[in-house]
């Protein structure tokens, strides 16, 4: 399968998805920058009644420009979809480091955390709320800085701040008034996610962590939690006055910026000039105007293995070192993972149903393309995964493990045990340097 163009842009290859959204890797051809591409189709759209959220996502990400927020550059519709241009973010998310190293050392975690306070401040000050910040939902560039991602939740409050009534996000990270459907101020149920976070970064796992939502949401309400000995009482004292579990009594964005545990190696970012922002374009998308579609074409056969080209592969692998492409050890980046066979396509495929089938997870199979369904280990929500196989050279091939839902942690307990299980068909290459792929 080639690559296909829109427009200006070639769209290459899958990089994450979600339930109504891929989002694909592609390469704008004027200015020979790498962008993300979110694409929807309108029939999904238009069947789940999704076009206001869609046009609100949209319209919120063409207003929110901040340098910790994942920048939408423009809005391109074709006939039968939608694309949305995205800022491309390398650096993976942040919660794989902690999955990766464990917990984050104190002066990290600030970091981040002024980091995402910053974001958060400045979406509020737009009357945004983002109401689903989740680990998911922070990426980090190629520089290390944090990038919040993924505002399809977030509420532009209609005329004047009412409360907002929908429950969304995961239950971890949500506020007590957010689980117990009272209404609820969108910036002090941010505050609260942003102190969950906090929490995971400096400790390693979740302050509520229950198996059954009865005792989540219980604790969650008593605020039933108690911190690491190795958290400082700065720290630990800023984290209470976040779960506080009252919302009107819950610390506020400007007594979290003068609190002196944050304050500590603090560097606020300048302010930008703000642009104009015009949403026209964002109509104009969904007013179907005949003139505004741009131009897909696709090039390339349909039938075997995707193939790769090089120009992919490259930026697959993070600049000109390949090796990424062939150590397991490297690859922790990104919620994306993979490894490499010499196994002809259809022993991978079948050999990764059988150990799929044996973990107990549902596997949908369709031209080398596999999704993978069980339930999350809290019984809460399900956990899915998709697997695709590449040939990226004749009889050497790559299959790409993407986590489309569940728990990032959780993704990573089964992409090691998955492994572990297909021994038999992952190409390990030897230690001695310059050894070939080819087998």
């Amino acid at each position: 399968m080639g690559m296909r163009k829109v427009g200006k842009y070639e769209v290459g290859r899958t990089i994450g998805e979600g339930t109504f959204a891929k989002v694909k890797f592609a390469h704008d051809t004027e200015t020979g920058e790498s962008v993300a591409m979110k694409v929807l189709a309108k029939s999904t759209i238009l069947k789940h009644k999704m076009v206001d959220q869609i046009k609100r996502e949209i319209s919120i990400m063409k207003i929110v420009r901040h340098p910790y927020i994942v920048r939408l550059n423009e809005v391109l519709a074709s006939r039968t979809k939608i694309y949305m241009v995205l800022e491309l973010v390398t650096g993976g998310e942040l919660f794989d480091k902690i999955a990766h190293q464990g917990k984050l050392t104190e002066n990290e975690s600030r970091r981040y955390f002024q980091q995402l306070i910053d974001a958060v401040d400045y979406c509020h000050s737009k009357g945004v709320y983002h109401r689903d910040l989740k680990p998911e939902n922070l990426l980090l560039d190629s520089n290390g800085n944090l990038k919040v991602s993924d505002f399809g939740l977030s509420a532009l409050p209609q005329q004047g701040v009412g409360l907002l009534h929908t429950t969304c996000g995961t239950p971890n990270y949500v506020a007590p008034e957010v689980l117990g459907h009272q209404g609820y101020d969108g910036s002090a149920a941010d505050i609260w996610s942003c102190g969950v976070i906090l929490y995971v970064l400096m400790a390693g796992y979740l302050p509520f962590d229950e198996c059954d939502l009865p005792t989540l949401l219980r604790k969650t309400n008593a605020a039933e939690f108690s911190c690491p000995s190795w958290f400082s009482p700065g720290a630990e004292s800023l984290i209470h006055r976040i779960l506080d579990p009252n919302p009107k009594t819950r610390i506020r964005i400007e007594e979290i910026r003068n609190d002196d545990w944050f304050k500590k190696t603090y560097v606020p970012i300048p302010h930008c000039e703000e642009e104009e922002v015009s949403l026209d374009s964002v109509c104009a998308v969904f007013d179907d105007i005949e003139d505004q579609f741009v131009y897909e074409q696709e090039k390339g056969s349909v039938g075997g293995p995707l193939i790769m080209n090089a120009f992919e592969m490259i930026t697959l692998s993070q600049g000109l070192n390949l090796s990424a492409l062939f150590d397991r050890r490297q690859d922790y980046v990104k919620r994306q993972t993979r490894f490499v066979s010499c196994k002809p396509a259809s022993i991978i495929t079948s050999s990764i149903e059988a150990v799929a089938e044996s973990m107990g997870l549902k596997v949908h199979s369709r031209n080398y393309k596999m999704r993978l369904e069980g339930v999350s280990s809290n019984k809460m929500t399900l956990f899915a995964v998709v697997l695709e196989v590449y040939e990226v050279a004749p009889s050497l091939f790559m299959i790409d493990v993407r986590k489309v839902s569940g728990d990032t942690l959780e993704y990573h307990r089964f992409y090691k045990n998955l492994c572990s299980r297909l021994e038999h068909i992952i190409w390990k290459p030897s230690e001695g340097a310059g050894t070939s792929p080819l087998c």
